[in-house]
């Protein structure tokens, strides 16, 4: 699958990352019939699979468990106990830095990576920073996915009280987020990487689903090329031309960014508060 992810800078020396929505997928996790543990157990005993992918097929289960019972949470009456969980749970969500958000967005499908940034920029620059931010982000998540593991059994102790336990749920969504942001760090990595090696690794994993369908040698000798592809915008270098950068993009500008390359607004705004 082929991702845009759009970079530009912000504010003083701060850039922002952020993968443009993709419009297929809207609304297709709340179409979806809720799994149920029997679809779950068919998933993972049917043969062949490995055992990473079973381990996902866990994760994603219970992580879609959380989604539905998180709107459950939004929709709950005003001054509830459900509605301030959800109020406390707001909080605590404005708290996650946006490069955290920006590596869960590269997930295991994109195999194919556009890059648009502002044509006045440095290509090269521009991808330096992207191989930084995936750097950086696999050692910072990968120790606080650890740190967030070791912590749940520590608070699944509140379970005794009679209140829904409000540590224990923070905490292993934060263990999943951290594990996520960690796979997006090392799938970016090998996305914007210059090693031809790098890249047979990528195209690899791209056709290990369909492995069962590849003709003898068709995937060793297959040659592999580029999976990142630089875009230099000249609609982006007009919309942020002539803005004091030093104060940060207004709020106005961050508006027309995100409409014209289809960006989330609050993620976008995370990074000019962010230092």
């Amino acid at each position: 699958m082929r991702a845009r992810v759009v970079a530009f800078p912000i504010k003083g020396r701060n850039w922002c990352f952020s993968r443009s929505r993709d419009p297929v997928s809207v609304g297709a996790t709340s179409e979806r019939p809720p799994p149920s543990i029997k679809d779950l157990w068919s998933q993972i005993t049917t043969r062949g699979r490995k055992p990473q992918e079973n381990a996902e097929a866990v994760v994603d289960f219970f992580a879609d468990k959380m989604n539905r019972s998180w709107s459950v949470f939004e929709k709950a009456p005003e001054g509830t106990i459900k509605n301030r969980i959800h109020s406390l749970g707001v909080w605590l969500l404005s708290r996650v830095r946006p490069s955290e958000i920006f590596l869960k967005s590269v997930s295991k499908d994109v195999t194919k990576l556009d890059i648009t940034y502002p044509m006045s920029l440095n290509p090269r620059l521009v991808r330096r920073r992207l191989r930084h931010i995936a750097l950086r982000g696999a050692a910072i998540h990968r120790q606080k996915f650890y740190g967030s593991a070791c912590l749940l059994p520590l608070t699944s102790v509140f379970t005794i009280l009679p209140l829904p336990n409000v540590p224990f749920f923070w905490m292993l969504f934060r263990t999943y987020s951290n594990w996520r942001a960690l796979q997006g760090s090392e799938r970016l990595l090998l996305l914007v990487s210059d090693s031809p090696d790098a890249w047979h690794l990528l195209k690899c994993k791209e056709q290990e689903n369909d492995s069962d369908k590849l003709l003898p040698n068709s995937s060793s000798n297959a040659e592999c090329h580029s999976p990142w592809a630089l875009q230099p915008s000249l609609e982006l270098e007009r919309i942020i031309d002539s803005k004091d950068l030093e104060q940060g993009l207004d709020s106005g500008t961050i508006s027309e960014i995100c409409s014209v390359f289809e960006l989330e607004k609050k993620e976008i705004v995370k990074y000019r508060e962010y230092q």
